[in-house]
């Protein structure tokens, strides 16, 4: 979720993480349930808080 949140792309975090793209699509998901973020940029807001 950090590196998603802080502006890399899919592609790019999942170059850095050694993983494919779609398992990062799936985390940033899983993360947005948890978070209970609607939109993409409430997730970006809400992950600014917890730091």
């Amino acid at each position: 979720m950090k590196l998603v949140t802080e502006g890399l792309m899919n592609k790019q975090a999942a170059f850095e993480l050694g993983i494919s793209e779609i398992m990062v699509k799936l985390h940033r998901a899983s993360a947005m349930k948890k978070m209970q973020a609607r939109t993409f940029s409430d997730l970006v807001r809400k992950s600014e808080l917890l730091q």
